[in-house]
């Protein structure tokens, strides 16, 4: 894999990170007013965008459009995964597993290339 290719990977992981922390974070503070958390998720959002905007323009050279969301889609559901069980303390079940081992699949079709 060429640094072309790697780049916008380890971009897009590090901006779902951030995003993850900026859509779900505050749920372990639910006695904070909603207005504090929004414009905290605000800010960690402008991090996120910071690093996603360029992971895209850079990966557009060596990925399609679709080929970058659908990379977008599966890192955003593993670093979910991590946060959820690693941060909420949430389990994740065969159902979860499931689903995502679907999403899996889709994405292994974008990638496969025409039928």
């Amino acid at each position: 894999m060429t640094p072309a290719h790697l780049l916008p990977l380890v971009l897009l992981a590090a901006s779902n990170v951030f995003m993850t922390f900026a859509w779900y974070g505050h749920l372990k503070f639910p006695g904070k007013p909603l207005a504090v958390v929004i414009l905290v998720s605000w800010g960690i959002a402008l991090i996120e965008y910071c690093l996603a905007v360029p992971a895209n323009r850079i990966g557009h050279r060596v990925y399609t459009a679709a080929e970058l969301k659908t990379m977008q889609e599966v890192i955003t559901l593993i670093v979910f995964a991590g946060f959820s069980v690693l941060f909420l303390k949430e389990s994740l079940t065969v159902n979860h597993a499931i689903g995502f081992g679907f999403i899996a699949l889709g994405a292994w079709f974008v990638f496969r290339g025409p039928f």
